[in-house]
């Protein structure tokens, strides 16, 4: 899963970065509104952690444009303590949630979790997938009960692709969403990981549809 942090204070950035890096994450960073609005219209996030105060271009100005070109990728805004109004304009602007400064990191990761489950359509923080299980608070993945080792990119895959059960997915979407923008990226690496996942899982879970990507088969529910 791909996330944009918009923040103009360094040192909550760094932090906020390399929290976000530890939960599988990868992460692009804009200091400012400017770079936050082209990032924005020109790559593809899971979700965007926002400020409103920021410079050149305030957050509440660069929400609502994001909305009115019909951008979808769910936001979760930073606002000042005690600055209600800023609540208010950041839900009008399109918001989806929001934490107000200082907060604790675990509370704005669980946030984020929740947000990107809602934008998939999943309720629990917990997704399955027949007997393979992945826990999205913990990053614990489980088959018929027994912990699978994942590496970290492992993870990432199929992370991502229990968030789109039964979707079509293409390994350029793929690498787009595991990937940071600083990251010199690779889509035949989506391959070898896709590989990896088959040797530690029923092999016919993940689907190849030759020429246009993967899906992960949900098996169906008895009757």
């Amino acid at each position: 899963m791909r996330i944009l942090l918009v923040e103009d204070d360094p040192d909550l950035s760094r932090q906020l970065k390399s929290a976000l890096g530890d939960a599988g994450y990868a992460v692009d960073h804009a200091p400012d509104g400017e770079e936050a609005q082209f990032l924005g219209e020109t790559e593809p996030y899971d979700a965007v952690i926002l400020d409103l105060g920021l410079p050149k271009v305030d957050g509440v100005s660069v929400l609502e444009r994001w909305r009115r070109e019909n951008m979808a990728v769910p936001v979760l805004i930073l606002t000042a303590r005690g600055a209600w109004s800023e609540k208010v304009a950041g839900f009008d602007a399109g918001a989806d949630d929001y934490l107000t400064k200082p907060f604790h990191t675990e509370e704005l990761l669980a946030r984020v979790r929740a947000l990107i489950r809602r934008a998939s359509g999943l309720a629990s923080a917990l997704l399955a997938c027949g007997p393979l299980a992945l826990d999205t608070r913990s990053g614990k993945v489980t088959l018929d009960g027994q912990p699978v080792n994942l590496t970290a990119q492992e993870f990432k895959l199929l992370s991502y692709l229990m968030h789109h059960p039964n979707e079509l997915v293409s390994r350029t979407v793929l690498t787009e969403h595991l990937y940071a923008q600083d990251f010199e990226r690779d889509s035949n690496t989506i391959e070898v990981f896709v590989a990896r996942l088959r040797k530690k899982l029923p092999a016919a879970m993940i689907e190849t549809v030759r020429g246009l990507g993967y899906r992960l088969n949900v098996p169906a529910s008895p009757a």
